[in-house]
């Protein structure tokens, strides 16, 4: 059985973490100051950060309609709170580690939406599996960017 799509609530779910993406990214000045920084060897060229993170978002606002289409309201109320913790958590890294260049902080930060997007998987699963498995990329994502994230507090 087929569920219609509500093409107005996935176009908000997938504006939402687009709408962060762009404001902390406008906010923090990650550009110029990526360019100053020193990099570790396997830091990706700078254009590829807009692009992942475009994919990325594009996947968590699938993975939220997903859930929030879900019968389930309580299961789904409950997921969607930890999804938008992590979603704010996620925005204020970039000011944390552009605007202050608070770069320990940044990474301690990081392995703190890393468990809370953990505990998000975990509750789409229960929710619907395939809402969880498209957040596998960007889980994966926030391991490599802690691991760059750390290399670049050692060596700045």
């Amino acid at each position: 059985m087929s569920k219609k799509i509500k093409w107005e609530a996935l176009i908000v779910s997938i504006l939402i973490p687009i709408g962060l993406g762009i404001i902390s990214g406008i906010s923090g000045e990650a550009s110029e100051v990526f360019k100053q920084l020193a990099k570790p060897s396997f830091s990706p060229p700078a254009i590829v950060f807009p692009i992942v993170w475009t994919i990325l978002y594009i996947l968590m606002g699938i993975s939220a309609y997903l859930v929030y289409m879900s019968r389930d309201k309580r299961k789904s109320k409950s997921a969607l709170r930890i999804y938008l913790i992590q979603l704010l958590l996620n925005g204020f890294w970039t000011t944390l580690f552009f605007r202050f260049r608070l770069f320990l902080f940044s990474f301690l930060w990081l392995l703190i939406i890393i468990a809370f997007v953990l505990a998000m998987i975990i509750k789409f699963y229960r929710i619907n599996k395939w809402a969880a498995y498209i957040q596998i990329p960007y889980l994966l994502w926030l391991i490599f960017a802690s691991f760059l994230n750390y290399e670049m507090y050692l060596i700045n």
